[in-house]
């Protein structure tokens, strides 16, 4: 039997493996305490596997565990429980006019606070989170509304679309002046710098002259002799400084030559009423409604 070697320095019993000579390998055992808890993660994974689902079978099946325990029936339950301590708020929000819901000091957070989530989820990628909009997306903090700011107007809106396909949608077209030939491309650019004119934004005056008649004669219909528009048909206000689709001059233009006409779609049949109603005094609540 080889003898022992013990390393000098160390006092360790070596392997017997050497490297490049002469540096060799001690026989040094692992800590106890790293051992010990080496032991005790394989008996937690052992007692794991017989009390949980672990173990992935043929056939899309799984061992179950001998508390047939499951992540998806807690989180059903979490919901379910969650659902069931609402139903008493749901329950009075449907039973509640709007009006009254913004003066209801027990229902009114619960409602701004599910309207802000449900704005976000759905209205939010046009609207902007906050509800700022955008080129062609209205801002709805501001009181410049196509087709009214009252909460019966706003949950009209929401509820079925505009120009969305619904029977009941907004549908109010502005008629595409350039695209049918109903003006030439001089009376658009007058007619445009007119309409810039309304605002204080025309830079050519001897055109928005020219354009006064042709507006009278072709928009005054819905939006006014004064340019400011009627809610009843979506005809926007010309003569404030909001712009929609921009307030350049080549924006304009292309509004009168195209009519634009944006869409939002109708959310009565992906949201139920109590949604609405919570969406529409949020939407109210942002600090255009009316």
């Amino acid at each position: 039997m080889a003898e022992k070697e013990i390393d000098s320095v160390t006092g360790v019993e070596t392997t017997g493996h050497v490297w490049d000579g002469d540096l060799k390998e001690l026989n040094k055992p692992l800590p106890k305490w790293w051992l010990y808890t080496i032991y005790a993660t394989i008996v937690w994974a052992i007692g794991y596997w017989i009390l949980y689902p672990a173990w992935p079978l043929p056939g899309g099946g799984y061992t179950k565990g001998i508390w047939d325990y499951s992540q998806r029936a807690v989180v059903t339950q979490e919901v379910a429980d969650a659902k069931a301590a609402q139903a008493s708020y749901f329950k009075k929000i449907e039973e509640t006019q709007l009006e009254d819901i913004l003066k209801n000091e027990e229902l009114l957070p619960f409602v701004m606070a599910g309207g802000a989530a449900v704005f976000g989820d759905n209205c939010g990628p046009c609207h902007g989170k906050g509800g700022a909009g955008s080129v062609g997306y209205p801002n709805l903090n501001d009181d410049d509304w196509l087709w009214g700011g009252t909460l019966e107007a706003i949950e009209y809106s929401i509820t079925n679309g505009i120009r969305s396909g619904h029977p009941e949608a907004r549908d109010m077209a502005m008629p595409r002046f350039g695209l049918d030939g109903l003006l030439k491309p001089q009376e658009i650019a007058d007619t445009a710098q007119y309409v810039l004119s309304l605002s204080g934004g025309a830079t050519d005056e001897a055109a928005a002259g020219r354009g006064k008649q042709l507006f009278a004669d072709n928009c005054v219909a819905c939006h006014g002799e004064d340019g400011k528009g009627n809610p009843a048909v979506g005809a926007p206000n010309l003569a404030d400084s909001i712009w929609l689709y921009g307030s350049r001059l080549a924006d304009v233009e292309r509004s009168i030559v195209t009519g634009r006409g944006g869409v939002m779609p109708s959310w009565g049949g992906r949201l139920d009423p109590v949604t609405i109603k919570m969406l529409t005094a949020y939407v109210h609540s942002l600090g255009g409604g009316q």
